[in-house]
């Protein structure tokens, strides 16, 4: 697979963190709860799509 799949995947999990953070200081206004969920990154943003959007 080479570098080139460890890029993608660091870039991914980056951008998935920042947008867990940013969907929970909107929700919640609690910096807590932005860590936290920025931990769980993809798992937040999926649960909050499908709690909130479908």
């Amino acid at each position: 697979m080479g570098d080139g799949g460890r890029q993608v995947v660091k870039a991914g999990i980056s951008f998935g963190s920042a947008l867990a953070i940013v969907i929970s200081w909107t929700a919640n206004k609690s910096l807590f709860w932005a860590i936290v969920h920025g931990l769980l990154s993809w798992l937040y943003v999926i649960y909050y799509a499908v709690r909130y959007h479908f």
